[in-house]
Parts: C-alpha cells; structure tokens; sequence
C-alpha cells in the first residue's frame, strides 16, 4: 500500500491539534505559566488561540471533502475534490479519516462536508439499522435516516463495492460459492481486516449464515496487507473487496455469495445539506458524478494506485478526461 498522502487542508496542527490545545491550553487553565508565552505576551497569545480557531471546522468558502483510510476512499475523495473544483468550488483534501465512524462524525460536526460512503456500510454500521439485502430499500432507508442528521444522499456512484471472500485459484479448485467453501474451510487460514472481524454484516455473520469454520482463529490486520499475505502464503483466504485492484493482478478467484448474506454496498457520496444550499455549485458537480464508475473501473484505478504507485490524482484525472467529466 502506498503510504498516506499528506493532507492538503490549511489546518498546521492536523491530526496533532488536540495535542497542541492541551500542552497550551491546559496550564493556563490550572494556573501554571507558559515560558514562550510570557515571553512573546498577549499578542502572540491571541494570535496563537485564532490560528487554533481557524482549524476548528471547514470555512464557508471552502469545501472540505473526506475520505476513510484505504486506497479507493482516497480515489473518491479525489474525485469529489477534483469534480467539485471543476465548478469553480476551493477545495481543502481531509484524508485517512481512520474508518466509518470517525468520518461520520466528522461530517456531522462540519469538519468536512462531504465523503463517499457504502450504503450497507451506512445501514448496520453507522446507523445501526437491521441487515437489510434489498438495495432499493436499504437507499431509501439511510436516505430518510440522514435526513434529520443534516445530511443528503447524494445518486450512487454506479458501482458497489462488496466484500469478496477471495482465494489463491490452485486451491479454490472445485469450489465456485461459499456454500461449497464449508468443507475446505477448516483446513484454511483466513485474514481479515479490522471492521469486518466486528460487524454486524461481517466474520462472524458470515460464519453462521455458511456453516464455516477456518483454521485457527483469524489474522487481523490492515487491509493493505491482506493480499501480499495471501500472495506470499502466509493465509489462505482472505476478505477483501470486490473492487480491489489485486484480484485481477493477482489472478485470484472470488467465491460467489449465494445466499447472499452481504448487503448491497453501493457506492454514494454523502454531502452536508447546508452546504448543498449554500454552494448550488457543489450539488451539481456531485450530480454528474452518478453512474460514471464500473466495478471494473474501480479495478483499475485502485491497482494503478497499489500495484503501478501512481499518484491518485493523477489516476483521477485520467479517469475524468476518459468520462469527460
């Protein structure tokens, strides 16, 4: 995996700003005195506190698009950004929010005002709805759910972003769904990553609906690793995603979900409503990006990313001229 991409946004402080509002704040509060500060006076005091301010949450006049950690939630943080500075729109980059939740509240608080996010992902997870498999319902759903929130569910992007249960093809010989995977899985090492060990459309979910019980219990990790273990043998089976870039690269088999335990995971970007209304502009940069990405595309970009390191803004922009976006 690439390593992060710096975050464009003005705030200096970043991730570091609650770190720097204590080792300043906190002594004034309990009386103590701060050398720089009684050294440079009041004036920088105040200077100091207004820069503080000014990273608290994303200015009027520009908007501030999100992601979550992994290299597609990058991808479509930057293909809002770049969409939405195509209509004239200045645009602050907050990327590798750690996961749903920490981007959830981020657009609720207004630090950012936009992110993609998966419509199953939304349901159980961020909304703590009931597993729902039917797409139509599940949109209609987190779109009334979000509405109260201040928060608008923008078309789908035009693709879904699954979980994939995924297998070296030598030793998927024979097994084409993950009904047929219960009498093999006992001899399998699997990996996974964080948030699926812990949903409730996850591990163990999936475990139940299937019948299946690997070997061992299962290796965590960073979904970035989860197919260079796979590559190397270190695992056997691993649940990725069926948009990731290494499947194809890799020649790896997807077993086929046939009782279709997971959910639909469309892709849909999801927008503050004040700040639809007040950047008329936004809304429609956002509107022209409903059904311009394919699985396969998707594929694509993130192994342009992952396996070609491309820079993906670049990999954006390409793709972009391509739909003459």
């Amino acid at each position: 995996m690439t390593p992060p991409i710096p975050s464009t946004t003005h705030c200096p402080f970043g991730r570091s700003e609650a770190k720097w509002r204590n080792s300043v704040l906190s002594p004034l509060s309990k009386g103590r005195s701060v050398p720089h500060v009684r050294i440079f006076g009041h004036g920088f005091l105040i200077l100091f506190l207004l820069t503080l301010t000014s990273c608290d949450a994303p200015h009027g006049s520009r908007i501030v698009v999100g992601c979550k950690n992994f290299t597609e939630q990058v991808l479509l943080g930057e293909l809002l950004a770049q969409q939405i500075e195509s209509h004239g729109e200045k645009v602050d980059r907050r990327f590798y929010l750690a996961g749903s939740y920490i981007a959830h509240q981020a657009l609720l608080s207004g630090r950012i005002d936009t992110y993609v996010e998966y419509t199953g992902t939304a349901l159980s997870s961020i909304l703590k709805q009931p597993v729902d498999h039917d797409p139509t319902r599940v949109l209609a759903t987190i779109t009334r759910l979000y509405a109260p929130l201040g928060v608008t569910v923008e078309p789908s992007l035009g693709f879904q972003n699954t979980f994939a249960m995924v297998m070296r093809q030598q030793d998927a010989a024979g097994i084409q769904t993950l009904t047929q995977l219960a009498a093999t899985a006992p001899t399998l090492r699997l990996g996974v990553g964080y948030e699926f060990e812990d949903r409730p459309d996850g591990l163990h979910g999936m475990e139940s609906t299937y019948h299946l019980r690997f070997s061992g219990e299962p290796r965590i990790m960073d979904l970035g690793l989860l197919y260079r273990s796979i590559a190397s043998n270190q695992v056997d089976i691993v649940a990725g995603n069926s948009t990731d870039g290494a499947i194809p690269t890799l020649h790896l088999k997807v077993l086929q979900d046939d009782l279709h335990y997971f959910p639909p995971y469309e892709a849909v970007p999801l927008v503050r409503t004040d700040t639809l209304r007040q950047h008329p502009a936004v809304a429609q940069a956002v509107k022209d990006l409903a059904n311009t990405i394919t699985e396969a595309d998707m594929q694509t970009m993130n192994h342009a990313v992952e396996g070609d390191h491309r820079d993906p803004a670049d990999v954006i922009h390409d793709f972009r001229q391509r739909k003459h976006l």
